[in-house]
């Protein structure tokens, strides 16, 4: 089994930056690791998420936050982070950070984010 931790989340104003941290724990090596975001009474949406594979590391971002966000991972440390700039009050949701496997998911318990204007 995999744990996801998350961390990095709070309040903060319209343009302001905030990281976030996902450290996975367990024997599973995960080649995807990822954000997701839903705001109250929304779906679940991808943010950005990192594959590893036959290419080598390719990071995938939603559009809406290509530009401002930066995805990256420290295998070392089996943690993914999700740096946000020029944060939007738009960007408020709650984070969650997947971890992928074959066609096993993995989901941390979520991570409060609030931009304000």
């Amino acid at each position: 089994q995999v744990q996801l931790v998350e961390s990095g989340g709070g309040a903060v104003q319209a343009g302001g930056s905030l990281r976030l941290s996902c450290e996975a724990s367990g024997s599973i090596s995960l080649n995807v690791m990822g954000w997701y975001r839903q705001a109250p009474g929304k779906p679940r949406e991808l943010v950005a998420q990192i594959t590893r594979g036959a290419s080598g590391i390719v990071p995938n971002y939603a559009d809406s936050v290509k530009g401002r966000f930066t995805i990256s991972r420290d295998n070392t440390k089996n943690t993914v982070y999700l740096q946000m700039s020029s944060l939007k009050p738009e960007d408020t949701a709650v984070y969650y950070c997947l971890g992928a496997i074959g066609y096993r998911n993995f989901w941390g318990q979520g991570t409060q984010v609030t931009v304000s204007s």
